[in-house]
């Protein structure tokens, strides 16, 4: 699964793709490398409309999953959205756009090393957004160095693969929005329709970088 991406496109190119937004991202750095419980960029519904702000890689985990542990370390994939877990946080309200220009799986070398196999839509790596959810305010402890923290969380859905991705992870993929359309109906729309946005991309369509 997606557990690292890149976004190598500043706020403003974000901005540019959507009417009226409010910049609370702060002061963003150039996101070379994306990892779990790293802060990231979203776009998500805020209450005086689309707004930009930063959120930590992993929704809250299940119960089941932290028995006998003393952090949650989050959760960054989710594919089971008829999980009581995940169905809480399924509604707009609790949905976002997470932009990326590539995204890695993992595969290994011929010497059995691990090495990330990068996917873009082209090589120019042109700005595409994950289906997301987020959690705000939660409060847990996600390293024990740090102790009790409250913060925005966020993760997004995964689904099949398409040809590409699937010759090198052959499980899943995330769930990639590309146009606009999609990106309001992930926003907007009730759970019976966003739910049809959880596919794979056409093949084809992704580039190994």
């Amino acid at each position: 699964m997606c557990n690292l991406y890149s976004l190598s496109k500043g706020q403003a190119a974000i901005r540019e793709l959507f009417d009226g937004i409010k910049d609370r991202a702060g002061n963003l750095p150039e996101l070379s490398e994306v990892y779990p419980d790293y802060s990231a960029p979203i776009v998500r519904n805020g209450d005086d409309g689309l707004e930009l702000a930063q959120a930590r890689w992993g929704l809250p985990s299940p119960q089941f999953a932290l028995k006998g542990k003393k952090v949650d370390k989050g959760v960054t994939n989710v594919r089971n959205t008829k999980s009581p877990h995940w169905r809480r946080w399924l509604g707009p309200e609790h949905r976002c756009l997470v932009p990326f220009t590539a995204f890695s799986e993992p595969s290994r070398n011929a010497e059995d090393k691990y090495k990330p196999v990068w996917f873009a839509l082209d090589e120019t790596r042109p700005i595409a957004f994950f289906a997301g959810i987020f959690v705000p305010g939660w409060t847990s402890v996600r390293k024990m160095k740090e102790g009790e923290v409250t913060a925005d969380l966020y993760a997004f859905l995964t689904t099949e693969p398409n040809a590409e991705v699937g010759k090198v992870h052959p499980k899943a993929m995330p769930v990639i929005l590309t146009k606009v359309e999609e990106r309001d109906a992930w926003l907007n729309s009730s759970w019976e329709d966003a739910q049809s946005l959880q596919r794979p991309l056409s093949d084809e369509t992704l580039l190994i970088l």
